[in-house]
């Protein structure tokens, strides 16, 4: 066996060797960006790359979870809270868009809602399904009659937290004995992997999905909103919920 010190013993402590360099650079007054830049080519001069966890792909539930969850939020009986979770499947909006969504942003007629300062700060707009279009009218008059400004707020005027929407869908997917919790972005994923099996291009898809890629723009950018909606038009009604 070797009496050869391991590369870890052999190290100067990280506080010594913190020490030894600051002599070095104390004389140049380095800042902030400086120091980040001057360990960034260190790094490279060593040949240190940087630890990534692996990406993983999202649980996406099948249909047939879906329609068990759906039958949890029925049977609970809470109107406000099955048009919350229809409006996230049906729109596939994050939740942080969701609980931002205000009465104002709801085009019943063109069965629209405009998603303001989305992610990257950027507004679209999303579709819904006609029939969803007298359920949710029905919940807008009770919003306002209670004085709402935010088309989901609690009875004390209070628009619904990230927080309080994800522990909500928690309780139905318990309640419909799902082996897996169920987040709203499971919610928007199982709708954009839904409208893709039924044969819609990306390219349609994204305009109202808000997402974009520098590879993309080119072509999404000359789609419009109305050509998604045609097409979401014509498969929604197969959706399971």
């Amino acid at each position: 066996m070797s009496d050869m010190p391991s590369v870890t013993q052999a190290r100067t402590p990280a506080r010594k060797k913190a020490q030894q360099l600051a002599r070095h650079l104390r004389g140049e007054h380095p800042d902030y960006d400086y120091l980040k830049q001057v360990f960034r080519h260190l790094r490279a001069e060593l040949g240190v790359e940087i630890p990534r966890a692996p990406k993983r792909l999202p649980h996406v539930p099948s249909e047939d979870e879906i329609r068990r969850y759906y039958e949890a939020v029925w049977q609970g009986q809470r109107t406000g809270d099955v048009v919350l979770i229809k409006t996230l499947l049906y729109t596939g909006a994050r939740v942080s868009e969701l609980v931002h969504i205000r009465l104002t942003d709801v085009d019943l007629d063109r069965c629209q809602i405009r998603i303001n300062q989305g992610k990257g700060g950027k507004d679209r707009v999303v579709p819904f399904p006609n029939a969803f279009k007298e359920t949710l009218a029905l919940h807008m008059d009770r919003m306002r009659e209670r004085g709402a400004a935010y088309l989901f707020e609690s009875s004390w005027k209070k628009r619904y937290s990230d927080r309080g929407v994800r522990r909500l869908l928690e309780r139905y997917a318990a309640a419909a004995g799902l082996e897996h919790n169920v987040s709203p972005h499971q919610l928007r994923h199982f709708l954009l992997t839904w409208l893709k099996k039924q044969g819609i291009d990306d390219a349609l898809i994204q305009p109202y999905s808000g997402h974009a890629t520098r590879k993309s723009l080119e072509i999404y950018s000359r789609l419009s909103i109305g050509e998604a909606q045609d097409e979401y038009n014509s498969v929604i009604g197969r959706f399971p919920v």
